[in-house]
């Protein structure tokens, strides 16, 4: 079962929705979950806040966060996921921020991601470099956040 499928049952069994806020990825994340039959009862939707504006305009980051820090940045990510969860009312929020590449952007080298999981009980937030070109980082992206919200979500864990 791949890591979408696991986050859906396991957010599904608690009754929990899930909510995705996606700059890197593109919408990358959101497509993996829809990809998955059943998707529907637990995905509430997703955002693509690539625009640095976007982030505080439509998931609530703080502009003074942005101002200080910009967008690829641990408390950005963490940011956009409890803004996803709150803005499409679900109870799990993921984030993807992050340089893809092929070059650095804000002084952040290709492969700086940061990726974030909110739910009522937890926020988890994990910083990676990752290798690769740019596909290859937007696609370890995406499988980092859906590992770490599988992590976070599941009973015992």
């Amino acid at each position: 079962m791949s890591d979408a499928a696991r986050l859906l049952a396991v957010l599904g069994d608690q009754g929990w929705t899930l909510a995705v806020a996606e700059s890197l990825t593109g919408g990358l994340v959101t497509a993996g979950l829809v990809g998955v039959p059943g998707a529907s009862a637990v995905l509430r939707g997703g955002v693509v806040a690539y625009a640095t504006d976007l982030k505080a305009s439509l998931l609530d980051v703080d502009a003074g966060l942005l101002a200080q820090r910009g967008p690829v940045d641990p408390d950005v990510a963490a940011a956009m996921a409890r803004g996803a969860a709150q803005r499409l009312g679900a109870h799990v929020g993921l984030a993807t921020t992050g340089v893809a590449g092929p070059g650095p952007q804000d002084g952040h080298a290709p492969g700086t991601v940061h990726v974030a999981v909110v739910t009522p009980r937890d926020a988890r937030v994990v910083s990676l470099v990752l290798p690769g070109d740019r596909a290859a980082v937007r696609a370890a992206a995406c499988a980092q956040v859906l590992a770490l919200a599988v992590e976070t979500v599941t009973p015992g864990t």
